[in-house]
C-alpha cells in the first residue's frame, strides 16, 4: 500500500508541470497573439520599446516553463524559486495596467484591474508550493 504522503507527491509535481505548462503556453503568446495586450501592462518606466520588453518576457516564460516541466528532482526547488520570483517581477506590470486605466485582456474596468493584482500572489505561492523536493514532501504527516 502506498503511504498517504505518495499521493501528495503526484499532485506536487503535476502542478509543477501545469505551472510550466501553462507559463510556455503565455509565452507562446506573448510572441504572437496576445503582443497587444501585453504591451498594455508595460511600465513606462521600462527601459526597452515595450514591444521588446513583450517579446523578450516572452521568451523567459517560455524557458522558465520548459524548466518547471522538465526539471529533475534535485532541480525542483531552484525552478520553484525562479518562477516565484519571475512572478514577484513581472507584478509592476499588471500593477501598471490598473493605475494607468489600460484595458488588456478584458480587464477593461479599474475593479476588474484591482481584482487582478491578487492573482499574482497565487503565481507565486503556486510556484513554491508545488516545486518542493521530494525529501521535503516525505515527512510524516501530522494525522498519520
Amino acid at each position: 500500500m502506498e503511504p498517504a504522503c505518495s499521493v501528495r507527491m503526484d499532485y506536487a509535481k503535476a502542478a509543477q508541470r501545469a505551472l510550466g505548462g501553462m507559463l510556455v503556453v503565455a509565452g507562446i503568446s506573448h510572441l504572437t497573439f496576445a503582443r497587444r495586450d501585453f504591451r498594455a501592462q508595460v511600465p513606462d518606466w521600462v527601459p526597452l520599446s515595450k514591444d521588446d520588453t513583450v517579446l523578450a518576457s516572452g521568451v523567459a516564460e517560455i524557458a522558465l516553463g520548459a524548466g518547471l516541466v522538465l526539471a529533475g528532482e534535485k532541480r525542483r526547488a531552484l525552478m520553484g524559486k525562479i518562477a516565484a520570483a519571475f512572478f514577484v517581477a513581472v507584478f509592476p506590470g499588471n500593477l501598471s495596467q490598473y493605475v494607468n486605466h489600460r484595458s488588456a485582456f478584458g480587464l477593461d474596468t479599474d475593479a476588474k484591474r484591482f481584482a487582478r493584482l491578487f492573482f499574482q500572489p497565487a503565481l507565486v505561492y503556486w510556484a513554491l508550493a508545488s516545486a518542493k523536493r521530494k525529501a521535503d514532501r516525505l515527512a510524516p504527516m501530522p494525522f498519520t
